[in-house]
């Protein structure tokens, strides 16, 4: 017989009672030491351990996307809201509530692309006819720019390739499947010389490791979430004020 009020946050993911802490049904005092922040999130999502070969690629593509600068508009709002004194968990908060469909979505739309271009591949059609049929539908829908692919700020994101590479290896060794990396550089064929950027290599290791769609977003927040962090605790060290996003000898174009 269910208790109406234990069940109703009813929760697989941890167990709290009086002096007992359980993560996914392992107590806390076997994980502290013992399992690195990327398996752990693997472990907290999933329900299970990584390979040490899949929490190494999670790892990487974690660590990729931690931080893009000031030219990063999540960055920027970190700074700014520093310096209005709220404090850095409001600062980080603010960051991370900017971290929507065109900034830090891409990964999410990324793995969405790709797997339409796999589903059209089970149903027999060949990867380039696959590939085209996609990107021509995406295009219908007046998406101008795919996602995870093209940099406003890089001609070739210097990301891209120690990634991919590493997702060679996982396939080489059987890790990944391979899949979701050959759609992405059919893309990135079909879209040539516009290359694939951060958001499209992460996004074929986070599918490749089997994460939905939505979690390529999720886990881009918590790798910037770094970033966002480091640059608030920065600026709330400079001791400046009310900084605000352009300085104060440049006046907006007034459109009146």
């Amino acid at each position: 017989m269910t208790d109406p009020v234990a069940d109703w946050w009813g929760t697989a993911v941890s167990r709290i009672e009086p002096n007992r802490v359980e993560l996914r049904g392992i107590p806390v005092q076997d994980l502290i030491g013992t399992i690195g922040f990327g398996a752990m999130i693997w472990l907290m999502l999933r329900g299970e351990r990584p390979t040490d070969q899949q929490a190494h690629l999670l790892e990487a593509a974690l660590v990729a996307g931690v931080d893009h600068g000031p030219h990063a508009p999540s960055i920027a709002v970190a700074r700014m809201a520093a310096t209005c004194g709220v404090g850095l968990n409001n600062a980080m908060a603010s960051a991370i509530n900017t971290l929507g469909d065109s900034h830090g979505g891409a990964g999410q739309e990324c793995v969405l692309l790709l797997d339409e271009i796999r589903e059209l591949e089970a149903a027999g059609s060949k990867l380039t006819d696959a590939t085209d049929e996609v990107i021509a539908a995406w295009r219908e829908r007046g998406i101008r720019y795919l996602p995870g692919f093209g940099h406003r700020f890089h001609t070739r994101d210097p990301r891209r390739d120690p990634l991919l590479e590493l997702v060679d290896r996982a396939v080489t060794e059987r890790i990944v499947e391979g899949g979701h990396l050959r759609a992405a550089r059919a893309v990135e064929a079909a879209l040539a010389p516009v290359p694939m950027n951060i958001d499209g290599a992460t996004a074929v290791i986070y599918a490749e490791l089997g994460f939905p769609a939505p979690l390529a977003r999720g886990l881009f927040v918590l790798s910037r979430s770094v970033g966002i962090l480091a640059h608030a605790w920065e600026e709330t060290g400079q001791g400046r004020r009310n900084k605000g996003p352009i300085p104060p000898s440049v006046l907006p174009t007034y459109l009146g």
